[in-house]
């Protein structure tokens, strides 16, 4: 059995790496309020927690993980101000930039979940090209969740179903999960073991609905952009406590 101390030194146990999770899940919250109590504005905040992204990202795969994903940037989040979204979307390109340069050489591939098709034009040609490098290589996997949601994802999901069955490609008594979860944004990744919430919300928030129906959930008090390696391997910890029953005894 193997055994992974932190680096950092203030993790309160041992992270197993014959148990670690195989998928773990981030809603990263918290970036708006870092900043109001620092002075700042919200979008001051943003571009600390892209930083932090990067951070753990990296970590995950120096672990063993095999995928990350993170909910950066919610169907709903549209409705925030003008200039918060935009700093968003600039983030996202200098990550975009910034990755197609590392890809190759870190062996991380890149995957978006979401309706891209409202993005610019710069930026869906971006993720594309990312799509393209993330298919030579056979590494950790971060997944974006961008212009996500869990219900607009399910939907998408049954409306191509219907569609199939309204030409005659499949019945309906055809369906299972496992077609069912093909047909989401996240098809063919596992269902995420473990989803964190950092930032003090207790609710999932339209984030992987489907997919996180037997996830362990950690919630934590802890705003995105002061998430620390530590964090995680505390949460890895009490997820490696836990009896997954998945519904058995």
């Amino acid at each position: 059995m193997a055994f992974f101390k932190s680096k950092s030194g203030n993790t309160a146990g041992l992270v197993d790496l014959d148990h670690l999770p195989r998928h773990i899940a981030i809603i990263m919250d918290g970036n708006g309020r870092w900043a109001k109590k620092r002075g700042l504005p919200r979008t001051a905040g943003h571009k600390v927690g892209a930083e932090v992204f990067r951070t753990i990202a990296t970590y995950c795969k120096d672990l063993g993980v095999d995928y990350l994903t993170v909910y950066a940037f919610s169907t709903e989040n549209w409705k925030r101000p003008q200039d918060e979204v935009n700093t968003i979307m600039t983030l996202l390109k200098k990550y975009l930039l910034e990755s197609i340069d590392t890809m190759a050489k870190d062996n991380i591939r890149l995957r978006f979940l979401g309706d891209l098709s409202v993005l610019s034009e710069e930026l869906q040609e971006l993720t594309e090209e990312t799509n393209a490098i993330s298919a030579t290589l056979d590494g950790f996997q971060a997944n974006i969740c961008l212009n996500y949601g869990g219900r607009d994802e399910i939907l998408r999901a049954a409306r191509s179903f219907a569609e199939d069955c309204a030409i005659g490609t499949i019945g309906a008594d055809a369906l299972t999960e496992e077609l069912f979860s093909e047909k989401l944004f996240s098809g063919g990744l596992p269902d995420p073991d473990l989803i964190i919430r950092p930032g003090g919300e207790k609710r999932v928030s339209n984030f992987l609905l489907w997919q996180c129906a037997y996830s362990e959930f950690i919630f934590t008090d802890t705003l995105w952009p002061d998430f620390k390696k530590e964090d995680l391997d505390a949460a890895i910890i009490e997820y490696q406590s836990r009896n997954r029953r998945y519904g058995g005894v």
